[in-house]
């Protein structure tokens, strides 16, 4: 079946968005501001953190980027208000990395200094590879002058373990590691399986190592079982560290972790630009499409 769980999510971009949406809408907490709420107070009711994002990327105009910024920094108010566990993540394509990098690191700097005033953490994500070189630019920059930042590195790509120990040698190495999802380039991202799991491992100890935080973002149960072991090697406690994962996805695994212990912390993307973000889910995860069509179609 695996050839028609690749087939349906080719062809879910030529139907409705409506129809997209029962595909879509595990992996997102709802349109509107309020559902990201829920949903972390969902969570944080589990014991489980979140990291809200406002959907959205590669905006046009920067009236764009500056509507991004400010609805991040009313989901910052809402973090505070609601008491929630909970933190920020950002895409610097939605705040005009594209249009004009310095507007977009005001705009970042407006969200991550009234983020540390009301002491709520903002994660910088890590886009394409086109993008990378600014991206860190942007996050040495506010690191500079703010501490409640951190930032995410992609373990397929190769230049990867040296980028984390330059972060570390500058003692600013809060980094969340993710596999990466984007399509790269052979001669600048690793393909073979086996070759991202091995530096994803070797970029976790570098930075588990360092002292700094690191935030864990697999649903590979082998790199999860692989990271308890060093976590217990190094007998690291656990505000050092945390898992992270996506909602809707390996929730199972999720409920393992949880119950062994570990530190966990969920991503929560609201807004309505979903049909772009949960389109690339699909495709990362074509086997739940096939399982929306089980269940639409199929009656016990």
């Amino acid at each position: 079946m695996k050839w028609f769980n690749r087939l349906l999510v080719r062809i879910l971009p030529l139907f409705p968005k409506s129809f997209v949406w029962i595909f879509s809408k595990r992996y997102i907490a709802g349109i509107d501001l309020s559902d990201a709420i829920e949903k972390t107070k969902y969570l944080n009711a589990d014991h489980i953190l979140t990291t809200i994002d406002v959907l959205g990327e590669d905006i046009t105009e920067l009236e764009e980027a500056a509507q991004a910024r400010e609805q991040c920094i009313k989901t910052v108010n809402a973090i505070r208000s609601n008491n929630l566990l909970a933190g920020l993540s950002i895409k610097l394509t939605q705040l005009g990395l594209c249009i004009d990098t310095e507007q977009c690191y005001k705009n970042v700097e407006a969200i991550v200094s009234h983020a540390e005033r009301l002491d709520v953490f903002v994660r910088i994500d890590m886009e394409d590879s086109t993008t990378t070189d600014r991206t860190f630019d942007i996050y040495r920059r506010i690191r500079k002058k703010y501490r409640h930042v951190g930032i995410v590195v992609q373990a397929y790509l190769k230049r990867t373990k040296e980028d984390v120990r330059k972060l570390i040698d500058e003692s600013i190495s809060n980094i969340r590691i993710c596999k990466g999802i984007y399509d790269e380039n052979p001669e600048i991202a690793y393909k073979d399986a086996d070759k991202i799991r091995k530096n994803y491992m070797e970029i976790t100890e570098m930075a588990l190592k360092s002292g700094e935080f690191t935030a864990i973002a697999t649903h590979d149960k082998t790199l999860v079982e692989s990271c308890q072991a060093l976590i217990e090697r190094l007998k690291l406690k656990a505000d050092t560290y945390e898992y992270q994962m996506l909602i809707g996805v390996t929730e199972h695994l999720r409920s393992d972790i949880v119950k062994d212990g570990y530190p966990m912390r969920v991503y929560v993307p609201y807004g309505e630009q979903w049909h772009g973000y949960c389109m690339r889910r699909l495709k990362e995860n074509p086997q739940v499409a096939g399982y929306v069509v089980k269940n639409i179609f199929i009656r016990n």
